[in-house]
C-alpha cells in the first residue's frame, strides 16, 4: 500500500465530515487507506464515519490520550509506504496527495514533507515553515520579534528545505516515523510536531515545504486558544528546552523566565465579528431552507467569479465544486475586504466555517 492518512479526531464531528469527504476524493486513484483515531469524543464523530465512511478504518479510544499517542496509534496500523498525519479540521485537494507521491518519490534522503496552509479566512499560516526555534530564536519571539521563527527563506508558492513542519499536515515515511520513535508522547498537545520535525533533522534527514499544493487548516476547530492552551503550549515548549538542549543553562533559564511571563502577560487574540451584509453562493442547485440563512441579498452563481463585493459571505457547494477550484478561489478572494468563506460538504445538509482561532467556527443546517 502506498499511503495511510492518520486523522486524530476530538470532538469536531462537522468538520471530520468535510475533511473525510475531501480526503476520499483525493485518494480515489491511489492504493490508500484512511484510517481515524477518535480520543473519547463527547459528540457523534464515531457515528458519523461507522455511518457515513464505511471503508475507513476507526479507533475508538476510551480516553483523550491526547496528540501524540492518538496519532501513535493510529501509525501502528498503518499499512502504506508514506504516512500523512492529518488534522480532522482540514480540507485536501483532490490532487494533494498524488503531487506529493511525485514529490517524496523523486528525492532521496526524504524527511518530512509539509504543504502550504490557509485558514478558515483563505490567509497563508505562517507555521507552515519554521525553523527550530533554538534558545536564542524563541526568545527573540518571546520578546516579539518572529524573523527568525519562520522559514521565510522559502516563498510561501515555492518549495524548499526547512526544519519544522506543523502537526495539522505532516508527509513522510512510516519507515522513519518509527525508526526516529513516532511522536514523542511526553507531549500531550503542542510541541509534538517540533519535535518530531527536530528528531528527524536530527538523524541527518532533509524536510521540505512544498508551496506547490494548498490546504486549509480551520485552526481554531481543534485548537482552541484558552488558557488551557496556553499553559499546554509553553509547558510543551519546556519539554522540548529540556530534551534538546539541555548545555546551555543558563540561556535555557531566560527562555524559561520569558516563556512564563509571556504566559503571564498573555492577551487573547482579538474577536472577528465579521456581518456581512451579503452573500454568494456558488451551486448547481439550491432550495429554500439555504437560502432563508444566508446574508441577503443572495446571488446565486453556478461558475466561481473572478470578482465579489466586499463584506461578503462566499459559501462554497462542494457537489458542485472540485475543492482545488475551491481553494484556488478563497486565495484570491481573501485579498479583498471582510470576507469570510462557508462550505456545504458533498451530499450533506449544513455549511460549516471558521472566521477566526479563537473559536470553533459556525454550523448552519438546512
Amino acid at each position: 500500500m502506498k499511503l495511510s492518512v492518520i486523522i486524530l479526531n476530538y470532538n469536531v464531528r462537522y468538520f471530520l465530515e468535510l475533511c473525510l469527504k475531501s480526503v476520499e476524493a483525493a485518494i480515489t486513484d491511489l492504493d490508500a487507506e484512511i484510517i481515524v483515531v477518535d480520543n473519547n469524543s463527547p459528540d457523534d464523530s464515531c457515528q458519523i464515519v461507522k455511518q457515513l465512511f464505511p471503508d475507513v478504518k476507526l479507533i475508538e479510544n476510551k480516553e483523550n490520550s491526547g496528540f501524540s499517542k492518538g496519532n501513535n496509534i493510529g501509525v501502528a496500523q498503518a499499512k502504506g509506504e508514506y504516512l500523512c498525519i492529518l488534522n480532522p479540521d482540514t480540507v485536501v485537494s483532490e490532487d494533494t496527495f498524488t503531487k506529493l507521491i511525485a514529490f517524496a518519490d523523486s528525492k532521496k534522503n526524504l524527511g518530512i514533507v509539509g504543504c502550504q496552509l490557509i485558514d478558515g479566512r483563505g490567509q497563508f499560516l505562517p507555521e507552515s515553515k519554521r525553523n527550530v526555534p533554538t534558545p536564542i530564536v524563541s526568545l527573540k519571539k518571546v520578546l516579539g520579534n518572529s524573523k527568525d521563527y519562520y522559514a521565510n527563506h522559502v516563498e510561501v508558492e515555492n518549495t524548499g528545505k526547512v526544519d519544522v513542519l506543523v502537526g495539522a499536515f505532516m508527509w513522510l515515511k512510516k519507515e522513519l516515523y518509527e525508526s526516529v520513535g513516532g511522536f514523542d508522547e511526553e507531549y500531550f498537545m503542542y510541541g509534538e510536531d517540533i519535535d518530531l520535525s527536530y528528531k528527524v533533522i536530527k538523524a541527518g534527514y532533509d524536510n521540505y515545504y512544498f508551496g506547490d499544493t494548498t490546504v486549509i487548516h480551520f485552526k481554531g476547530e481543534s485548537t482552541l486558544r484558552d488558557a488551557n492552551y496556553a499553559r499546554r503550549f509553553y509547558g510543551a515548549m519546556q519539554i522540548f528546552y529540556k530534551k534538546h538542549f539541555k548545555r546551555n543553562v543558563l540561556l535555557n533559564g531566560m527562555v524559561w523566565l520569558g516563556i512564563k511571563m509571556a504566559y503571564l502577560m498573555r492577551k487573547n487574540p482579538d474577536e472577528v465579528n465579521l456581518q456581512p451584509n451579503q452573500s454568494y453562493l456558488y451551486a448547481t442547485n439550491y432550495d429554500k431552507s439555504v437560502i432563508e440563512k444566508l446574508p441577503n441579498p443572495v446571488h446565486i452563481e453556478t461558475i466561481i467569479q473572478d470578482k465579489v463585493e466586499n463584506n461578503s459571505m462566499i459559501i462554497y457547494d462542494l457537489k458542485a465544486l472540485a475543492a482545488s477550484a475551491m481553494i484556488s478561489d478563497m486565495k484570491i478572494k481573501s485579498k479583498q475586504e471582510n470576507i469570510v468563506f462557508r462550505f456545504i460538504p458533498k451530499n450533506s445538509n449544513f455549511s460549516l466555517g471558521s472566521d477566526s482561532a479563537t473559536s470553533r467556527g459556525e454550523v448552519l443546517h438546512f
